[in-house]
């Protein structure tokens, strides 16, 4: 007889301009899935975007639900959701009656930031496809000073755990920084100026 899990889920995320089917393949490889069910996972949900859907079709037509090469997850896609997707992260930070789970996310500021205003924990995998790639400066940075878990397309299982010590010592955000920022303005004011906002 099967153990009842509390339900834990990880999202998935490749954002809207730009294709990232590595993260989708990776995400989808019986190494990860079987972090995830280790890990306590029961849903794995996937942003996959347009090209992403072929991956993921030929995905579930051979690994029909309840199959083992599903892993004990309930795996779903979808192409994008023009609401945005605030839903499928809130259900990643978990609900009433769900354990937390995580956010694995292409190195996108919008994406990235929606998960750390609602403080759940969550990966940050920078596509390697882009040109002028300023991805991998953001993932560096960010988890350097520990808001995010740097992941590599080649090590999602290991970013997995590591997300797991991240949600121990959580940070939140937005950081203060007045006490580094003479001007006292904070991060809303390094903003301000990176925008061209001036007072």
């Amino acid at each position: 007889m099967a153990v009842e899990r509390t339900p834990r889920t990880c999202f998935v995320t490749i954002g809207a301009t730009a294709r990232f089917d590595l993260l989708i393949k990776a995400a989808l490889s019986p190494p990860f899935l079987q972090s995830l069910n280790a890990s306590g996972y029961t849903a794995l949900v996937l942003q996959h975007g347009a090209e992403g859907a072929q991956i993921y079709n030929d995905f579930t037509s051979a690994n029909g639900a309840g199959s083992e090469g599903r892993y004990g997850l309930d795996i779903f896609g979808f192409d994008f959701n023009k609401r945005g997707l605030g839903a499928e992260m809130q259900a990643a930070k978990g609900r009433a009656g769900m354990a937390e789970g995580v956010v694995i996310s292409h190195a996108g500021s919008g994406s990235i930031l929606d998960a750390l205003r609602i403080a759940v924990p969550i990966v940050v995998v920078p596509n390697p496809s882009l040109l002028d790639n300023h991805q991998v400066e953001l993932a560096e940075e960010l988890s350097s000073q520990g808001y995010v878990v740097h992941g590599r397309l080649e090590a999602l299982p290991d970013a997995l755990r590591q997300s797991d010590l991240l949600r121990e010592k959580r940070k939140s955000w937005p950081p203060d920084n007045r006490r580094h920022d003479p001007s006292g303005r904070g991060l809303a004011g390094v903003m301000d100026d990176e925008m061209g906002f001036v007072d």
